[in-house]
């Protein structure tokens, strides 16, 4: 069960990969027709693809344009090198990229990207165009199940559907319907006959439409259909002649819902939750109902924003990694006038109102930049060095979009209590990574102890000599003794330096 669980989420981090390798591909534009989309599905040749390439190699050659002449044939030879390193298709197919696009300041830079899907990729395509082509790419993130929605009651009807962490209002209508008392002045017999009438007319309209948004080109297009209401319009939907059998075989569940409309739509989700488990929309809501949870409960076991989450990680504390999928923090490192290396984390807003926090303190000049990477690629590569699971979440669901906006979009839920005031207040003391930082909870095992203290030792070796010459300062002050270090009070909140 662990091992699926463990699967299931590398596999959510690959789609991740893909969505943002997609949106980098989508934005990207070049000059002529030098950009080349390339997919080779599982069981093709790479033999092929070569005797393709140099085909198109010497038709190429013909193109009058002499410059656009020279990018297409650079094209083409950067897919072949790609080519070549590969023996045979890999089994869920090739993916590869090759070109030359146009920066935001007008430069030509190229662009050469050849990876294997997270699944098999049934497509055949070569295409020299201006732009990359990502189609396909993006028809593999559509998740294997897709679940349908129908919510009645007597104020009207909404069909959704729900896959993956998406979910989305396909169509809704309102009715208005009879109560089942009248004024006076008609028969009691004909009242009820008329209101009757219209509930039937009612149902005979859902059954239409679900038809419409729930079956294409004679096929269900939804995996399950669960069917939600407040009265008993979803009972009699359900055993309506009206409607269609295609769709009545795939009924899953029939719930209960206090509301129509959206909110029995979200409320309908969250009842067919153990029918649904598999549904990452699902199994969002409840990894992020956990982490509310801890909190509520105080147990200490959470952490929250880059800085604190970054520190938890260091110490390996950090059970499982909550991040916002499309969290805005940039990681930079850079090398001050003593060649130490700083690392520091900020966002655009960090980044717009100041650039204070890349000074050297000695000189006052702006330190080197050695290197400048999106924070949510750099976390997805290395999240495995400390010992965590890593879990992307969306806005979408109310829960996830609590978390980004209340809790930044980064937190974790820790495997023990971490204390992070004391941390703020000494930084890489031997004191604070033999334990006084440390507190032990029913979890906390001996092992756990000497794995603290020797993490606390290899980051002070990646610290480098002048941050453990400051430890060492640092060694028997109190907070009250001159020479301690300490933030302002009512100061902002620094962008996250750790060393």
């Amino acid at each position: 069960m662990a091992d699926a669980q463990k699967d299931e989420a590398e596999k959510n981090i690959e789609i991740w990969k893909v969505k943002k390798l997609i949106k980098r591909l989508e934005a990207a534009r070049g000059n002529g027709t030098s950009m080349i989309s390339l997919i080779i599905p599982p069981k093709d040749q790479i033999s092929r693809a070569a005797k393709m390439l140099a085909e198109e190699y010497g038709t190429a050659s013909n193109i009058k344009s002499r410059v656009n002449r020279q990018s297409v044939l650079s094209a083409i030879t950067s897919t072949q090198q790609r080519l070549k390193l590969y023996n045979k298709v890999p089994p869920n197919g090739l993916v590869v990229y090759c070109g030359e696009i146009l920066t935001s300041e007008g430069k030509e830079r190229k662009v050469n990207i050849d990876f294997e899907p997270f699944k098999p990729i049934n497509t055949s395509l070569y295409l020299c165009d201006n732009k990359f082509h990502t189609e396909a790419l993006a028809e593999l993130l559509e998740s294997d199940q897709r679940f349908g929605f129908i919510i009645m009651d007597g104020n009207g009807a909404l069909f959704g559907t729900l896959s993956g962490n998406t979910r989305d209002i396909v169509h809704k209508f309102s009715v208005d319907l009879p109560k089942k008392h009248g004024r006076g002045g008609q028969s009691a017999l004909r009242f009820a006959r008329l209101r009757e009438e219209k509930r039937h007319n009612y149902v005979r309209k859902v059954a239409e439409l679900a038809v419409q948004n729930f079956i294409t080109n004679d096929k269900v297009n939804v995996a399950g259909l669960i069917l939600a209401g407040s009265a008993d319009f979803k009972n009699d939907l359900n055993a309506s002649d009206m409607f269609d059998g295609r769709l009545a075989s795939k009924v899953i569940k029939v719930v209960d819902v206090s509301y129509g409309g959206e909110n029995g739509f979200n409320q309908a989700i969250e009842l067919s939750s153990e029918t649904l488990g598999n549904v990452k929309f699902i199994q969002e809501k409840k990894l992020i109902g956990k982490y509310f949870e801890e909190i509520s409960q105080d147990t200490g076991r959470v952490c929250y924003g880059i800085e604190d989450t970054l520190k938890a990680l260091e110490l390996g504390a950090v059970e499982t990694l909550i991040v916002f999928e499309n969290l805005e923090i940039t990681r930079w490192k850079l090398k001050d006038s003593q060649n130490a290396e700083h690392i520091l984390h900020t966002t655009k807003q960090q980044e717009a109102s100041g650039r204070d926090a890349f000074l050297d303190k000695e000189t006052g000049q702006e330190m080197e930049v050695v290197s400048q990477e999106s924070f949510l690629e750099w976390i997805a590569e290395h999240y495995k060095d400390f010992g965590t699971n890593l879990e992307f979440v969306s806005d979408r669901s109310t829960e996830g979009n609590q978390f980004v906006k209340g809790f930044g979009g980064i937190g974790g839920i820790l495997r023990y209590k971490v204390n992070f005031e004391q941390l703020a207040d000494i930084d890489d003391d031997d004191e604070y990574y033999d334990g006084m930082l440390f507190e032990m909870t029913p979890r906390t095992t001996a092992a756990d102890r000497r794995g603290v203290r020797a993490r606390g030792a290899a980051a002070r070796q990646r610290a480098g000599p002048r941050a453990r010459g400051r430890s060492s300062a640092l060694r028997g002050k109190k907070p009250d003794e001159p020479g301690y270090p300490h933030a302002p009070s009512g100061a902002p909140e620094p962008a996250s330096i750790l060393l």
